[in-house]
């Protein structure tokens, strides 16, 4: 009982159940309920906050916050490469233009443009 109460356990999880407290005593189900003096004191010891279930309870708040926190930058990441996109585009178009401009045949001299790699797909 102590193990589980001060966090310290060694054959369970360490969440204030009473089936924790059979299996970390090294006794059966049917031992623990014979002792009505143990389960009384595993009620009123620990009825209240319970330390490892307020842990996983933060744990799982912070990782819904980080999950959250994902999706943003997910969604700004997509954002950007359409910006980019859109920049290389007109960077594009420029070039041509500046090239009419100059009297130069724009379809002489060209090369590719290599294209942005799909990020959709590494996730």
């Amino acid at each position: 009982m102590e193990r589980l109460l001060t966090g310290t356990a060694k054959h369970t999880d360490g969440r204030l159940i009473k089936e924790n407290l059979y299996r970390e005593a090294g006794v059966s189900r049917a031992t623990m309920n014979r002792t009505r003096s143990v389960l009384e004191e595993w009620s009123r010891r620990a009825d209240g906050v319970q330390p490892r279930d307020k842990e996983v309870e933060d744990l799982k708040h912070k990782l819904t916050v980080q999950r959250t926190e994902v999706r943003r930058l997910r969604a700004r990441i997509q954002d950007f490469e359409s910006q980019l996109t859109i920049a290389a585009t007109a960077v594009s178009e420029l070039h041509v233009e500046n090239q009419l401009l100059r009297g130069e045949d724009p379809t002489r001299n060209v090369s590719p443009i290599r294209s942005m790699p799909d990020r959709s797909k590494r996730r």
